[in-house]
C-alpha cells in the first residue's frame, strides 16, 4: 500500500526577514579532524536510497528507513558493503526511528502516514490517529512511560517540497505527544521554524530541539513548552540523538548556504525561487558534518568530511565507540569509529 500524497501549496508565503550571514566554521567547527570521508558504507539494494535516520534495536540490529517506504536492517557487525535484510514496508517516507524502552518495539515518524510502531516481526500499527494529526512527522524521542514527543516540521509543506517550507521562513512547525494510555496526541508547542531532531534530558524535565530553517538549537521545557534558545549553529541541523550522558550528537546535513541567506530579505524573489526547476534552485553543500553538545548547546566536538564523501548526513546515532550515520539522499547508511 503506497500512502497517500498531500496536495503541495502552489505559491509560498514569504516575510520579510533580516539577512544573515554565515559564521565560518572554525574554532570548535574547525574541520581538524575529517574521518567523515572515510565512512565505511552498508548499502541499500539496488533501487533504494535515502536512509534518512538510523537506529540501533535491542537485538543489536541497526536499522534505517529508505525513501521508497522500505524499512531495512544490518547485523552492527556487519562488514561494509554488506547487504540489509527487510523488515517492513510502510509506504510512505520513514524518517525519524526509535526505540520503546518498554518494550523494544520500533517508533518511525513517517512523513505521509503519521507515527506508527513496528514490532520486531515486521507488523506496522498506526498511532497517530486520535486527537492532532501530523502533517509531516519527521524525529522523535520516548519517554520512560512510552510517550513519544516528535515534531511536525510543517502544517503546509510534504517532505518532498522542504525546500519550500525553508524558503517561505514561516513558524510552520510543531511539537506533538502522544500519549499511549489515552492513544491522543496533543500538541505540547507550536510556532517553531521547520522543527526537526529532537531528543529528552536525562531527567526528562525538558526536550533538545533543533529548527533547520533558522539553524537555531532550543530547549522546550515540560510540561508548559517555554522555547529557550542554546546556539546559533553554523550549519542547518538535522536529527537529534542523546548519547545518555546529557551530551547530544546533531546531524548537519550543509553548512549555510549564502545565497539562502541573503534572500531572507527579498519575499518576492524567494516566491519566484521556489517555483524555479529543482536544477537551478539553491542546493545545499555537498559536505559532511556532524557535532556533539552538552546541555546548554556548547559544542565538545565536531566531525567534518569535506570532500562530500558522505554527504547530506541527517542521521546520527553512538553506539559504543563508533557512530551510525543516515543520509537524506545517500545508496545506504555510514559507519566511523569514535576512537
Amino acid at each position: 500500500m503506497v500512502a497517500p500524497r498531500t496536495r503541495v501549496p502552489l505559491l509560498i508565503r514569504p516575510v520579510r526577514e533580516p539577512a544573515t550571514v554565515p559564521p565560518p566554521l572554525d574554532g570548535p567547527w574547525a574541520p581538524t579532524d575529517t574521518r567523515l570521508d572515510a565512512v565505511e558504507l552498508l548499502p541499500l539494494p539496488a533501487g533504494s536510497a535515502g536512509p534518512e535516520d538510523v537506529v540501533v534495536d535491542p537485538a543489536g540490529r541497526v536499522v534505517s528507513g529508505a525513501e521508497d517506504g522500505r524499512i531495512w536492517w544490518w547485523p552492527a557487525d556487519a562488514p561494509a558493503g554488506t547487504r540489509p535484510e527487510l523488515l517492513a514496508d510502510t509506504g510512505g517516507r520513514p524518517l525519524g526511528l526509535e526505540v520503546d524502552p518498554r518494550d523494544g518495539s520500533l517508533v518511525v515518524c513517517d512523513a505521509y502516514r503519521g507515527l506508527l510502531r513496528i514490532t520486531g516481526d515486521g507488523v506496522i500499527r498506526d498511532l497517530s490517529g486520535n486527537g492532532e494529526t501530523p502533517h509531516l512527522a519527521d524525529n522523535a524521542t520516548i519517554a520512560r512511560d512510552g510517550t513519544v514527543y516528535f515534531t511536525d516540521s510543517s502544517y503546509r509543506f510534504p517532505v518532498s517540497h522542504w525546500k519550500r517550507d525553508l524558503l517561505e521562513h514561516r513558524p510552520n512547525g510543531r511539537v506533538l505527544a502522544y500519549h499511549p494510555g489515552s492513544g491522543r496526541t496533543e500538541v505540547v508547542c507550536a510556532g517553531l521554524y521547520f522543527p526537526n531532531g529532537i531528543a529528552l534530558t536525562p531527567d526528562e524535565s525538558a526536550l533538545m530541539l533543533v529548527e533547520t530553517s533558522t539553524h537555531r538549537l532550543v530547549r522546550v521545557s515540560l510540561p508548559d513548552g517555554t522555547v529557550t534558545e542554546l546556539a546559533d549553529l553554523p550549519a542547518y541541523p538535522d536529527n537529534l540523538t542523546p548519547v545518555g550522558d546529557g551530551t547530544y550528537w546533531i546531524a548537519l546535513p550543509s553548512p549555510r548556504v549564502p545565497v539562502v541567506e541573503r534572500l531572507l530579505p527579498h519575499p518576492r524573489l524567494r516566491q519566484v525561487v521556489a517555483v524555479l526547476p529543482a536544477a537551478v534552485q539553491p542546493k545545499p553543500l555537498r559536505y559532511g558534518l556532524v557535532a556533539l553538545v552538552d546541555a546548554d548547546g556548547r559544542v565538545l566536538r565536531t566531525l567534518h568530511g569535506p570532500a562530500g564523501a558522505y554527504d547530506m548526513i541527517t542521521g546520527v546515532r553512538q553506539d559504543g565507540d563508533r557512530l551510525w550515520l543516515g543520509s537524506l539522499t545517500g545508496p545506504g547508511i555510514g559507519r566511523v569509529p569514535l576512537t
